[in-house]
């Protein structure tokens, strides 16, 4: 095998890879969009199956606003999920009796001192 040959296998590879990527993102979002009929997923996968250059190029100029929202809004509500549990997790909560419980825990576990205690409870108690 020569560079040539080389250099063309490689380039094939990628655009293999880059085709199934593109796909399985498709597909991805075509059965996370709740907005969508079966009957339609349906038309859309066996678009994809049999003409699938093509089925890429009009799902992604016919539903790519709407796939990149549905990605924007999915991220976005994880971030959130994050927050909520990481707050929850840290006894941040709204509940101030709450708060001074977990950091008793905290303190009484030795996972913080007695002034970062101190601290939080004042911030419970603000």
């Amino acid at each position: 095998m020569d560079l040539g040959d080389f250099l063309w296998t490689l380039l094939v590879i990628y655009f293999i890879f880059f085709f199934f990527m593109i796909l399985f993102r498709i597909i991805g979002d075509l059965f996370s969009d709740h907005e969508t009929s079966g009957w339609a997923k349906t038309g859309w996968i066996l678009f994809l199956l049999f003409l699938p250059w093509l089925g890429i190029l009009v799902y992604l100029i016919v539903r790519g606003k709407g796939m990149t929202e549905r990605s924007i809004a999915q991220a976005e509500a994880m971030q959130a999920a994050q927050k909520d549990y990481i707050r929850d997790a840290a006894g941040t909560g709204t509940d101030p009796a709450a708060q001074i419980a977990k950091g008793h825990e905290l303190l009484s576990s030795g996972a913080i001192s007695q002034q970062e205690f101190d601290a939080l409870k004042a911030k419970a108690l603000a």
